[in-house]
Formats: C-alpha cells, sequence, structure tokens
C-alpha cells in the first residue's frame, strides 16, 4: 500500500518541475494581495471590509473564467499528449473567445447590479455608519477593478495553455513582474508617497489593474517571440474558426465545468454572505482568514492543478495504468503537504491578526477561524486533489456533483438555516460547515478508487474526426 501511494526521488523530481513554478507564482501573487490587503488594513476596518466585499464579487467572475479555461484545457493537456498542435490551437482560440465573452458580461452585472449586491453583504447587526464606509469604500474599489477584468481573463487563456504543454516557469515569471508592479504602486498610491497622490482604496485598485496589464504584455510577448516553442500560437489569430465537433466536444465536457466553477465561486460568496450576517466584525474576521488561507493552501492547491496537467497528458497518450499510478502519488503527496501547512497555519493563528488596524473582537473571531481552517487542511488537499482527478479524465457531471452541488444543496442550506434562524456563534457555525467536506472525502475515495474518471478524450469517437472541416 505503502508502495502506491509513494513514488520514487524521478517521480518527485517530475512533479515538482510543473507544481513548483505554479506554487511559486500563485505564493507571490497571494503573498501581495496579503500585503494589499493588510495596507488597505491599516487604512481602517470599514476600507477593509469594503475591499474584502468587491473582492468576493470578483471572485465569482475570475473562478467563471478559471472554469472556461479548464474546460478547454482537458482537451488541450490531452492533445498535447498526443502532440496534436492543430488540436492544441483550436483549443487555444476557443478559451479566448470565451474569456472574452465573460469579461464582457461580468462588467455588465457589476455595473449595473453591483450596489444590490455589496448590500447583501452589510445586512448584518453593526455600526451604520461603518456599514455606509465600507459600501463607498467597495463601490470605488470594485469600479476601477472592472478595467482589469479583460487584462485577466487573457492572461489565463494564455497561461493555461503554456502549463498545459509543460512551460510553467514563463506564467511564473510573469506573475512575478506583475505582483512587484502591484506592490509598488500599492505603496505609493494607497498612502501618497513619492509625490503620488493618496488614493487608499481607489489606489490599491488601480495598482492591481496596472500589475494586470503589465503580465499580460509579459506573456503574450515571450509566447509571440518564441512561436517554435509554441507552434500552436502561429496561426491562431488568423482565423477564430474552431471545428464544429471540437467546438460542441469542449463545451459538452467544458461547460458543466465552468457552470462548477461559476456554482462553486457563487456558493462560497454566498456561505460568506450567511457568516456576515452575525455582524460587520464576522466580514473583517472572513477576510482576515480567507487572505491567509489563500497564502498557506497554494502548496497543495498547485499539486492539484500538476494532478490536471500531469494525469491529462497520460490520459490522452494512452497511458492509462501509469496515469492511475500517478493520481494516487500525487494525491498522497497534496495530503501530505496539507497536513505540514495546516499545522504551520496553526501555529500562526494568534499572530496573524495582530497585524491588522480592528478591534479586538475581529481579532479573536479571526483567529478562531484560522485555527479551524487549519485543522481542516488536510481534508481540503484531499478534496482538492480528488476533484481535480476525476477533472483530469473529463468526467464533468461527477466534479459538477462532486463540488458545487454539494455546496449548494448541502452546506450553503445548512449556513442559510444557521445564519437566520439560529443564535449558534460564527466559530461553531464555521466548523460544522467545514466539517460537511467529510463526506466529499468519503465519495471521493469511492469514485478515484473505482477508476470512472479514467479516460481518453481525444481518442473519443464522439470527436475522432473533429479536427477536420
Amino acid at each position: 500500500m505503502i508502495k502506491k501511494l509513494v513514488g520514487t526521488k524521478e517521480f518527485y523530481k517530475s512533479v515538482l518541475a510543473i507544481c513548483l513554478p505554479i506554487m511559486l507564482q500563485n505564493g507571490i501573487t497571494n503573498f501581495v494581495n496579503m500585503l494589499d490587503n493588510l495596507m488597505v488594513g491599516r487604512i481602517g476596518n470599514a476600507e477593509m471590509t469594503g475591499v474584502s466585499i468587491a473582492n468576493q464579487l470578483i471572485f465569482v467572475f475570475s473562478l467563471c473564467v478559471f472554469g472556461a479555461v479548464s474546460g478547454a484545457g482537458i482537451f488541450g493537456a490531452q492533445f498535447y499528449g498526443k502532440n496534436d498542435m492543430e488540436g492544441l490551437r483550436h483549443t487555444f482560440r476557443f478559451k479566448f473567445i470565451s474569456c472574452i465573452l465573460l469579461a464582457a458580461v461580468a462588467i455588465l452585472i457589476y455595473i449595473f447590479g453591483g450596489s444590490f449586491l455589496i448590500n447583501q453583504f452589510l445586512a448584518g447587526d453593526g455600526d451604520p455608519n461603518e456599514a455606509a464606509a465600507a459600501f463607498v469604500a467597495a463601490k470605488k474599489y470594485l469600479s476601477v477593478m472592472l478595467i482589469g477584468l479583460v487584462p485577466f481573463a487573457i492572461v489565463q487563456c494564455y497561461s493555461g495553455t503554456l502549463r498545459e504543454t509543460g512551460e510553467a516557469v514563463l506564467p511564473m515569471k510573469a506573475g512575478i513582474v506583475a505582483v512587484a508592479v502591484n506592490l509598488l504602486f500599492n505603496y505609493l498610491l494607497i498612502y501618497g508617497k513619492f509625490g503620488f497622490p493618496r488614493l487608499e482604496v481607489e489606489g490599491a485598485a488601480i495598482a492591481t489593474v496596472l500589475s494586470r496589464f503589465v503580465e499580460l504584455f509579459v506573456v503574450i510577448f515571450w509566447t509571440h517571440k518564441n512561436k517554435q516553442k509554441n507552434p500552436y500560437i502561429i496561426g491562431a489569430y488568423k482565423s477564430f474558426r474552431i471545428p464544429l465537433k471540437l467546438a460542441w466536444a469542449i463545451l459538452i465536457s467544458g461547460m458543466p465545468l465552468m457552470i462548477n466553477e461559476a456554482l462553486w465561486a457563487s456558493g462560497t460568496t454566498t456561505l460568506n454572505q450567511c457568516y456576515s450576517l452575525k455582524g460587520l466584525n464576522v466580514v473583517s474576521a472572513i477576510n482576515i482568514s480567507q487572505t491567509f488561507w489563500n497564502l498557506f493552501s497554494v502548496v497543495f492547491m498547485a499539486v492539484g492543478t500538476s494532478i490536471g496537467i500531469k494525469v491529462g497528458q497520460l490520459l490522452g497518450a494512452n497511458e492509462f495504468e501509469q496515469a492511475k499510478d500517478t493520481a494516487y502519488k500525487m494525491m498522497a503527496f497534496a495530503v501530505s503537504l496539507g497536513v505540514i501547512v495546516g499545522a504551520l497555519y496553526f501555529s500562526f493563528s494568534g499572530l496573524i491578526p495582530q497585524f491588522y488596524k480592528t478591534n479586538e473582537e475581529v481579532k479573536h473571531i479571526a483567529t478562531n477561524l484560522i485555527m479551524v481552517s487549519a485543522v481542516f487542511m488536510p481534508i481540503s488537499s484531499f478534496v482538492h486533489a480528488s476533484y481535480f482527478t476525476l477533472r483530469s479524465g473529463g468526467k464533468v457531471i461527477l466534479t459538477l456533483l462532486f463540488d458545487s452541488m454539494f455546496i449548494w444543496c448541502i452546506t450553503v442550506p445548512l449556513a442559510f438555516v444557521l445564519s437566520r434562524y439560529s443564535d449558534i456563534y460564527i466559530i461553531p457555525m464555521f466548523a460544522v460547515c467545514q466539517a460537511l467536506d467529510l463526506i466529499k472525502v468519503v465519495a471521493g475515495f469511492i469514485l478515484i478508487k473505482k477508476g470512472v474518471w479514467i479516460n481518453n478524450l481525444v481518442e473519443n469517437p464522439a470527436v475522432k474526426e473533429l479536427n477536420e472541416g
């Protein structure tokens, strides 16, 4: 059994070659997001709450883009494993079109419905003046962030395809440059240093938007300059035509995945809205907890993303037994990292909230939320790895049931009832909702063991001639 879960030194080298750049890029990004959060938090509690709410809304858009890119990416990884550059080129076009459309829809929703959505997080108990100040901060931040939605979406299109072809270093480098720009202009524009205007939350948003345009430039420039390494990009924009059979196959497999990401993100946001009914202090505490959760969880999250890439390539090459063996070992690796990082996260639970300029109740709630999240981190690691394993073979209906349907049918209804019809304190309420993931652990274990996810999409008879006509 141990041999089944533990790989050789060469195995871990190959895994780390994929996941380390992803881990570093996401780690640096989340580290700067944490600094951004801390900088805004030093202005005041209302400003921190407002930015947190706006980011909750943008989070839904981000995961919709991730879902669209990942849906086509299932095919992209398998086409690359098959060495089919024409198929990979078509999946890139599909991603690009999808990302532009999603950005346009999101901008319209946030322009016309942003105020309504923000107010849903400010309905809990608390100072009305602070709630009003948080609303103003959220509106200012969101209005500027809309400018960065299109470059963000296009970057995901390019970076996702690069990772599917094994080029994970360039997106990491682009991310590093972007976060450096973000951090520099955060300092200059939030506080008005070196002659720059003091723009506070608007300054934080402007810095983020600037960083996204810089990241976009780096990724596009490198990809098109190195066409010999990226042959799929040659002629990618000569036509936006995609073979009907392939487009339909991606829609059948990819649309449920995008819907899943959208439902999961909106479910998570709704869950946080339920938590917010316990008071404005809870909104601030959740923001602190989640900001640092995002930073610490990049370790096992990167392994999950790597599972989708590495296992997907093996499935595309018809190496089914090796794919299964790889999935088991990578899942065990993810859980091991979850245990280590969870313990580290727990040890910092009392220190993290002290960096914020906020009241003692917020700090107390945040500390306890961090402790609960840390305890459940190994569980989250297993669930995340299971999700990407199921997804690697295109079993999107299963992932839909496993992921978003679970949160909407079980977690959100429970949180809805507890937040509105009980006096339960936020900490046990949060812990109960987290504990529901144990059901997903059992379901994931059964599904992975049965091998229902093992599937070569690009050799499927339904898409056998997908590059014709």
